[in-house]
């Protein structure tokens, strides 16, 4: 072998010259590097070489803040899921604060009205204990002998009485249910003015047609009651007077008057004094 022969040799061959371009870019968050380096080899032409590399650009303060997203956005959900629970929650109680007090409502009329019922019924039994209280007395009273009886000579005073005190009371209102001293009804007149000379009757018309002893009609004194309609169930009721005429309250438009009997002819009659 030659001295001067050429060993080749094993190293690769450096590049004799190198070019590089750095091109960047960035495109929907991704950083896009270009890289384009040209290198020669010795002794040999090399065709540039391009290099296209593509890197996230996701650092730590991105991923940071996309968490801070994430939490934010779930914790808006959150508060609505609980926001729309309580506005449930509101309408339901109010729903049944409605119905609540409906029921209260019903539950009170119904109570009113039991009470009202109730002493309705009182009041009845009140008055119906009065009215048989009112006719016992009177009873009594026709039973009991009086000076002033026509049995036991009866004296014109207590007449006269009960006579004057009927005059003193015409022109006075005739209103229905009202016992004086400025208004009256017919059975109201009657009570009150027996009352005058110590005789209680009872308040309405249908008791007083039955209070004493039936007289008739051609038989008349002073201060008998008339009556029209039948015993026990008159409708209307007045004092004679005598001489044909009767005092009573007749009705609203005559007030309490003085009349002939032809003026509206009773049916029938009672004494009790």
């Amino acid at each position: 072998m030659s001295p001067n022969a050429v060993i080749p040799s094993h190293r690769k061959p450096r590049r004799s010259a190198s070019s590089r371009a750095l091109r960047a870019g960035v495109t929907g968050g991704i950083i896009t590097l270009a890289v384009t380096g040209a290198s020669m080899p010795a002794g040999a032409a090399e065709k540039p070489v391009s290099e296209t590399q593509e890197m996230p650009t996701i650092t730590s303060a991105l991923a940071t803040s996309l968490a801070k997203s994430a939490d934010t956005a779930q914790q808006m959900a959150l508060d609505y899921e609980r926001q729309a629970a309580q506005d449930t929650a509101t309408v339901q109680a109010a729903e049944t604060a409605t119905k609540d007090k409906a029921d209260a409502d019903r539950e009170a009329a119904a109570e009113k009205k039991a009470e009202e019922a109730r002493k309705a019924k009182e009041e009845k039994a009140a008055q119906e204990r009065a009215s048989r209280s009112s006719e016992r007395t009177s009873l009594r009273s026709l039973s009991a002998p009086s000076a002033d009886s026509p049995t036991s000579g009866a004296s014109t005073g207590s007449t006269s009485s009960l006579i004057g005190f009927l005059r003193a009371q015409i022109g006075k209102s005739y209103v229905l249910g009202a016992s004086g001293p400025s208004a009256y009804d017919c059975s109201s007149l009657v009570q009150a003015a027996y009352r005058t000379v110590g005789i209680d009757l009872p308040r309405t018309s249908q008791p007083q047609s039955t209070a004493g002893t039936q007289v008739s009609m051609d038989n008349l004194q002073v201060g008998d009651i008339l009556y029209w309609g039948s015993a026990g169930s008159a409708y209307h009721v007045a004092v004679y007077s005598g001489n044909g005429n009767f005092i009573g309250a007749q009705n609203s438009s005559t007030g309490i008057v003085e009349k002939p009997l032809n003026y509206s002819q009773p049916t029938g009659a009672v004494r009790v004094l």
